[in-house]
This record gives structure tokens, C-alpha cells and sequence, in this order.
């Protein structure tokens, strides 16, 4: 395969990805930017009342990536059977994981929430945006398994256009129950949680019907001693991985909201943005697991390797091209929000430090994420990435934040050096090539 022609192949895959990914966390940016306009407290309030769907984004994403793994490779040796049967395994641990998020979020969103501050107000209103948002997880967790099979089947394209469809209906929702336009009530917070919840049923719809039209699925649980010890072997570290790191993630959020609301609130202003950011490069890892996975499974190795060296330099060059964009246009992104001047000028340096930061994190995204899984040795990563958080990231940020008390934007530079720890050991594994095999 040509230069030029992998090109082409990686991007079929990558730019509809990239796409969709910038449109999901639209979502969190457009419930940002309205919620913004009505202060701090609701910022704050939707910062943190959106924390136990962050960890189950990343849960119900490592559960997404194993189906990549397991569907790519099994494309690639034309067994059908064995596809049907990642698909349903995959389908029922995701509705797991769902509905104990869901049932925590409905049962304990006080909790939830009083965890990353103590501004009551904050709680008040986080408490009520939990509730709400609850009843996505299943919504958003079905579709996600659905649009790997989709995917892998290359066409990309249709959970673009979903997300697209999706997009809109959050963003009108958001502009009517938030503001009360059209004669609807004015429910502010509310109104981004349940305008966020209409556009997941709205997403699911239309992600059964285009899965319909492009994949057959049978349900099939059949599945032997050995092919249920080499799936667990496969599953657990990475949910492990994402889990840990979800919750090393929160440990931040907790250090943010008691250095105080200013803090946590020009943090916030962040979070869509980051989201964006990387959502717009979250492609390439997706596409190197898709592309890599199929050369795993036609025990192409010397070709594996070159072309996963093809995705880091693309991967560099785009990131580095983000981090431009980001530096020149912050100003303008944090003019967006209706917040004081402190809150704004956290929320700008901290979008430099990010832009600094970027090119590292996305060659973790595409390396770790995407490469180095696609042979299905997660554990590799999720020792990298435990140590990463654990040893390196949360001690940092307690130290930094808590006991020295830096101002914020130190403390996120600190502890983000995580980032780079997982960098250079995840360059000795990728170089070694013990991450290249073949699933059974």
C-alpha cells in the first residue's frame, strides 16, 4: 500500500471519527456555553453533576474499544461467527455497567456530587442535573457497541450523520428549556440535562436504523473455556484501566473544586473545549485500532509496525496544529461565557497549558488507545497508565494543589507530567513489539 493510499484508508476511517467524537463533546460544550450565561454556580453545578457520566464515558469506551479489537480481527480472518458472538458479549457487559451507573445516579446524587465541593448551591443544583442525566448511560451505551460494528464495516460516515442529527436537537433543546423560549418554562440547569437526554434517544433511533441497513447480527453467547479466559484477559484491564483512570481524573476535579469555586469553575470552562480538541484528533486512535487490528489478523506484523508509525506522525502533526489554533483563539472561546474576570483569565491560562500539553496526550490517545490494544495485550497499558495516574498524576496534584496550594494552573501543569511518564514507557513497549498478536 502506497503512502498516499494509506492516506486515504487512514482517513475514511479517522476524519468521520474525528467528527463524530467533536460532535459528541459538543454536547458538553453547548450545555457549557448556555449554562454559562447563567453564572458560575450552574458552571460549576454542570461541571460536576457531569463527573459520573465521565467515568462512565471511559468505562463504556474501554468496553467499545475491546468489540473494536475483537470485530476488527475477526473481520480480518472472515469469520462471522466469531463477530456475532463479540458482538453480544460486549452488548451485555455494556448494559451492566449502564444500569449500575444509572442506578447510583438515581439513588446517591447527593453523594455524587458533595464528593468535588462544598459550595451548597453547587450541590443544589449538581444534585438535580444527576438525577436527570442518569438516563442516558443506557441510551448512549448501546449505541456506542453498535457503532463499532458499523465502523469496522467502513462506514464511518453513518455515526457521523447520527451525531450531527443529535447535535442539533441538544442545541435546540438547550436554547428552549434553558431560557424558556416558545413559550416553554425557563429551567436552566434542568433543561441542559434534559435536552441532553432527548438527543440520546434521538442518536439511539437512528443508530439501530442505520445498523440495520449494513450489519447482521445474531445473538450468540457461545463461547468456551478458553475463548472466555482470553476475552476477560482482553476486557478486565482495559474497564480496570479506564476506571482507574476516570477516578484518578475525579481525584483532580476534587483538588480543583476545594482550591475554590473560581478554581473549579474557570476549570470547567476548559473542559468542553479540551473536549473538542482531542475529540478532533480521537480519530486516528480509532482508526489505528481498526487498521492495525485488521493487519493483526492477517499476521501482517512488519506491515503492522510501519503503518502504526505512519498514525504517530500524523497523529504530531495535527496535534501541533491544535495547540496553534487553541493559544490564538482562547480569548475568544472564554469571551463566550458570562463569567468574572478572575474566573476568565484562570480559564485562558489553563487553555494554554493544555495547547502545551496536547501533542503528548494525543500520542498516549494513539499509541496506548489504539496501536498497542489492537493486539489485544491490554494489560501492557493498563500498567502503563496506573502508574501514570496513581504514582505520578493524583500524588502531584494532593502535594501541588492541596499542601503547597499553587495557583491552578501550576497545579494542572504538575500533575499532567503523568502524560509524559506515560509517553516515554509506552515508546519502549511500542519499540519492542510484544504488544503484536493474534487473537484466537
Amino acid at each position: 500500500m502506497t503512502e498516499e493510499s494509506f492516506f486515504r484508508k487512514s482517513m475514511k476511517i479517522a476524519v468521520p471519527v474525528a467528527l463524530q467524537a467533536m460532535l459528541q463533546s459538543s454536547f458538553s460544550m453547548i450545555d457549557q456555553v448556555m449554562v454559562g450565561q447563567l453564572g458560575k454556580t450552574a458552571i460549576a453545578a454542570v461541571e460536576i453533576g457531569g463527573k459520573p457520566g465521565f467515568v462512565f464515558a471511559f468505562v463504556s469506551g474501554a468496553v467499545a474499544t475491546v468489540t473494536g479489537i475483537m470485530v476488527s480481527q475477526y473481520i480480518g480472518k472472515e469469520d462471522d461467527e466469531k463477530v456475532d458472538v463479540s458482538m453480544s458479549i460486549n452488548m451485555l457487559v455494556m448494559m451492566v455497567i449502564a444500569l449500575l451507573t444509572t442506578m447510583a445516579c438515581l439513588f446517591i446524587p447527593g453523594i455524587l456530587t458533595g464528593i468535588f465541593t462544598k459550595d451548597a448551591a453547587v450541590i443544589e443544583t449538581g444534585t438535580e442535573y444527576v438525577r436527570i442525566v442518569s438516563l442516558i448511560y443506557p441510551l448512549s451505551g448501546v449505541a456506542s457497541i453498535l457503532a463499532v460494528q458499523i465502523r469496522c464495516k467502513d462506514h464511518s460516515e453513518y455515526p457521523l450523520y447520527i451525531s450531527a442529527v443529535a447535535a442539533v436537537v441538544n442545541t435546540a433543546l438547550n436554547f428552549i428549556l434553558i431560557f424558556g423560549h416558545f413559550g416553554a418554562p425557563a429551567l436552566g440547569v434542568k433543561g441542559a440535562a434534559i435536552a441532553s437526554v432527548a438527543s440520546q434517544v434521538v442518536n439511539l433511533v437512528l443508530m439501530i436504523y442505520f445498523y440495520n441497513k449494513i450489519c447482521k447480527f445474531r445473538v450468540c453467547i457461545k463461547m468456551d473455556g478458553t475463548e472466555i479466559k482470553q476475552y476477560i484477559t482482553i476486557l478486565f484491564p482495559i474497564v480496570f484501566n479506564e476506571f482507574m483512570w476516570t477516578v484518578g481524573q475525579n481525584v483532580n476535579t476534587f483538588i480543583y473544586g476545594h482550591m475554590g469555586t473560581d478554581e473549579l469553575a474557570g476549570m470547567a470552562l476548559t473542559g468542553p473545549i479540551q473536549g473538542l480538541s482531542i475529540g478532533a484528533l480521537s480519530g486516528l486512535a480509532q482508526a489505528a485500532g481498526i487498521l492495525i487490528g485488521k493487519r493483526l489478523g492477517e499476521q501482517e506484523y512488519d506491515k503492522a509496525y510501519a503503518e502504526s508509525k505512519k498514525l504517530c506522525i500524523y497523529g504530531f502533526v495535527g496535534s501541533a496544529l491544535m495547540s496553534l489554533i487553541l493559544v490564538l483563539g482562547r480569548n475568544l472561546y472564554v469571551g463566550l461565557f458570562k463569567v468574572d474576570a478572575n474566573v476568565g483569565m484562570i480559564g485562558g491560562m489553563l487553555l494554554v497549558t493544555f495547547a502545551i500539553l496536547a501533542p503528548v496526550k494525543v500520542q498516549n490517545m494513539i499509541l496506548g488507545g489504539g496501536i498497542i490494544r489492537s493486539g489485544g495485550r491490554t494489560k501492557y497499558i493498563m500498567i502503563i497508565d496506573i502508574l501514570g495516574t496513581w504514582l505520578v498524576g493524583v500524588p502531584l496534584g494532593l502535594l501541588t494543589g492541596l499542601y503547597l496550594k499553587l495557583p491552578i494552573v501550576w497545579v494542572y501543569f504538575i500533575l499532567s507530567q503523568e502524560e509524559l511518564v506515560r509517553f516515554i514507557i509506552t515508546v519502549f513497549m511500542f519499540r519492542s513489539r510484544k504488544w503484536m498478536n493474534t487473537i484466537e
